[in-house]
C-alpha cells in the first residue's frame, strides 16, 4: 500500500463530518477524466509514511471527527482491513470511496466494521461502462454486486457520478437510473479539467443538461442532487 498524498482538511469529502482524505495509489481504472490521474499511471507524488499519517491523526483527533480513503482505488489494497482498523482505534469514522469492483472487500469492511460511510462512483450506464473507464475487457458483474450490498442499507452510503459530455447522453443515464433503481442517493458531479488528465480535450456537461440529468434519474432514485454547481 502507497500512501500518496494527504489533505488535511476538508468539509467536503465526508458529508456532515470535518476530516482529512487519505490518497492511495493505483487503479484499475484509467478513466479519461480522473482528477487524480497521477494516483493511477504515474505515482509521482512524493509517498507519505504510516508513521506521518498515524502522528498526524493522533494529533489532530481532537479537532477532526473523520477520515476519507480514497485513491485511486483503495479496495485493490489487501492490508487496507489493517490500516482502516488502526484508524478507527484512535476513534475516527471512515468513509472509503471505491469504484464497486472489488464487492468482497467492501463487504468485509463493512461486516467488520471498519467503515461507516461508502461512496462508490456509478460511472454510467452498464453498457457504457467499458468506454467510460477506459477498459475494453470490463466484467460489470462485480460492479453490480457491490451497488446491489450497498443498496440492501448495511451501511450508510451514496452514489455519485462525474458527468462527461463526451461520455454521457440521456440514454445512458436513464439507463443508469434503472441499474440504480431504489438507491437511497445519487450525486451528480460536473467534470472539471485539472489539466492532468489521462486523456485531453474533454467538456463537462452544460448545467441545462445536468438538471435534465437530474430529473431522468429522479423516476428511479430516492434523492438526486447536483453537487458542485448551483442547482
Amino acid at each position: 500500500m502507497k500512501i500518496k498524498g494527504l489533505q488535511k482538511l476538508t468539509l467536503l469529502d465526508y458529508p456532515g463530518k470535518t476530516a482529512c482524505t487519505v490518497f492511495l495509489a493505483g487503479c484499475n481504472y484509467r478513466c479519461p477524466f480522473c482528477h487524480n490521474a497521477g494516483l493511477v499511471v504515474e505515482f509521482d507524488q512524493e509517498e507519505i509514511s504510516f508513521e506521518t499519517l498515524f502522528a498526524f491523526l493522533e494529533k489532530r483527533k481532537n479537532v477532526l471527527e473523520g477520515v476519507c480513503i480514497t485513491g485511486g482505488e483503495p479496495t485493490l489494497n489487501n492490508d487496507l482491513p489493517q490500516l482502516l482498523a488502526k484508524i478507527k482505534e484512535i476513534g475516527y469514522s471512515v468513509k472509503l470511496d471505491t469504484n464497486g469492483t472489488n464487492p468482497q472487500m467492501v463487504k468485509q469492511l463493512v461486516e467488520q466494521g471498519l467503515v461507516d460511510y461508502v461512496a462508490m462512483d456509478a460511472k454510467n450506464g452498464l453498457e457504457s461502462y467499458p468506454q467510460t473507464v477506459g477498459v475494453k475487457q470490463l466484467d460489470v458483474l462485480p460492479i453490480m454486486q457491490t451497488a446491489t450490498y450497498l443498496m440492501q442499507n448495511h451501511v450508510d452510503y451514496e452514489f455519485r457520478t462525474t458527468v462527461v459530455d463526451n461520455f454521457h447522453t440521456h440514454e445512458s443515464i436513464e439507463s443508469m437510473g434503472k441499474w440504480l433503481k431504489g438507491a437511497k442517493v445519487l450525486y451528480l458531479q460536473q467534470f472539471v479539467d485539472n489539466g492532468t488528465l489521462i486523456c485531453p480535450d474533454l467538456s463537462p456537461a452544460p448545467l441545462p443538461k445536468m438538471k435534465e440529468y437530474k430529473e431522468i434519474l429522479s423516476k428511479y432514485v430516492n434523492e438526486v442532487h447536483l453537487r458542485g454547481v448551483d442547482e
